[in-house]
């Protein structure tokens, strides 16, 4: 039986960047949403092929398809009406493409709502918004910055907070932070413990995680407050035995150095560091070497006075056969233990984690 989503069936469009860092978005989509079901992926590139089969090599029963008018095909051919257009690329800058634009359009004069997590804000869009009016549609713009007057400060009440708080942060962006927070969450759910994802980004939210901020669209005076408020809110209303946060872009990245504001103000228990050990330079950025895994590690432990207790791998380059030895020798080097939990699930870094549970 389907779980109940938020907004209901959903397509999502990629167009030519499924296999690449900047599907991100719809790569977390595919994985997992509770605001959504989604019927298909748009990207004419990896047309018939299954979504998650390209991600992860399991089916997900999702199609890729070659352009809008496939998705709706496919849509009606399992009896499905989709409600949304989910824009689930990631480019850097979160600027639209005048193609994405077209076929946002097109998904407008289809009847479809969009939700929409770029810095190009399409509810800024006369063009965009006359034809969402005449066709009865909802334009969203996840990343637009919120009222300054429904934002906090960081108020010190973070301290209130006596749940076990863990951070996922990572050595670089685009990296696997948030599949790994997801991972976490479950894992702990699945131990019949109360579990929740405080989410960063706007893939998080679009994901459906109840608590949340969009870091990159505040006002940076904002910022630790927001994600204090988060946590705390999630702690009051929730009760739950774990939180965990996920981070965004890395401390030493030189476009995205996010990651401080997470550690200074969610104050989190200890961190887990998602790396990717093929990845020698920073996302995005040739001529950028990626930091050592060793300084990042005591980066992080320096500023925030938290240790990292686990590093979890993203195996992007990588061959199944080399996964288990990139893990061994991590552990060598750093003498922390390291997961690859897309792989091979979250139990064993679970494991670890339960006896840290408060009681």
């Amino acid at each position: 039986m389907k779980m109940k989503t938020i907004d209901g069936p959903a397509i999502v469009y990629c167009e030519g960047a499924f296999t690449s860092a900047n599907g991100k978005t719809a790569h977390g989509l595919v994985r997992f949403t509770e605001r959504y079901e989604v019927l298909s992926v748009i990207d004419s590139q990896c047309a018939g092929r299954d979504a998650g089969e390209i991600l992860d090599g399991k089916n997900a029963g999702i199609p890729v398809v070659a352009s809008l008018q496939e998705a709706l095909k496919s849509a009606a051919a399992r009896r499905k009406k989709p409600l949304t257009l989910v824009m689930g690329l990631a480019p850097d800058g979160g600027r639209l493409s005048d193609t994405a634009r077209d076929h946002l359009k097109m998904a407008l004069l289809q009847g479809l709502h969009i939700d929409s997590g770029l810095h190009d804000f399409l509810s800024d869009d006369q063009e965009m918004v006359a034809l969402a009016r005449q066709n009865h549609c909802r334009i969203r713009d996840v990343r637009k910055p919120p009222d300054k007057k429904l934002l906090h400060f960081f108020s010190g009440k973070i301290e209130q907070v006596n749940c076990l708080k863990l951070a996922v942060l990572g050595t670089d962006s685009a990296v696997g932070k948030r599949t790994t927070a997801w991972k976490i969450v479950h894992g702990f759910r699945e131990k019949g413990l109360k579990a929740e994802l405080i989410g960063t980004g706007q893939t998080a939210w679009l994901q459906g995680a109840r608590y949340s901020l969009i870091l990159d669209s505040l006002i940076n005076d904002f910022v630790s407050g927001e994600i204090e408020h988060a946590v705390h809110q999630a702690w009051q209303n929730e009760k739950p035995d774990v939180l965990v946060i996920e981070g965004q872009g890395s401390l030493m990245n030189p476009a995205y150095p996010g990651g401080f504001e997470i550690l200074a103000a969610a104050r989190p228990d200890y961190v887990i560091l998602q790396h990717a050990p093929k990845r020698l330079e920073y996302d995005g950025f040739p001529g950028y070497p990626l930091h050592p895994l060793d300084e990042q590690i005591r980066a992080i432990e320096v500023i925030s006075k938290r240790k990292v207790i686990a590093v979890t791998v993203n195996h992007e380059n990588m061959t199944v056969q080399e996964i288990a030895p990139a893990c061994r020798e991590i552990t060598v080097s750093t003498g922390l233990p390291a997961f690859d939990v897309l792989t091979n699930g979250a139990s064993g870094l679970i494991d670890l984690l339960q006896p840290m549970v408060k009681s």
